[in-house]
């Protein structure tokens, strides 16, 4: 996946190639904490019109896809 990233480094202490590993440990811990699977596993849906919180994964799944959710439904992350 091609993003953009500002990451903040003390350029003394570390050399070119260090920076460009980290980048590239990050850009790897990213793609694997943003996998939908466990996107599911870390969110919750709070639905306020029907006072539900909501965690089956099928519903969780659809709700991300959705472009807009419905007034007084929030993704709320469990942690």
């Amino acid at each position: 996946m091609n993003r953009d990233l500002l990451v903040l480094f003390n350029q003394e202490l570390l050399s070119p190639q260090a920076i460009e590993h980290e980048v590239e440990m990050l850009h790897e811990l990213l793609f694997i904490v943003e996998r939908l699977d466990n996107l599911v596993t870390a969110h919750e849906i709070l639905d306020l019109n029907k006072y539900k919180v909501i965690n089956k994964a099928l519903t969780l799944r659809t709700t991300i896809h959705k472009q807009e959710l419905k007034p007084f439904v929030f993704l709320n992350c469990k942690n």
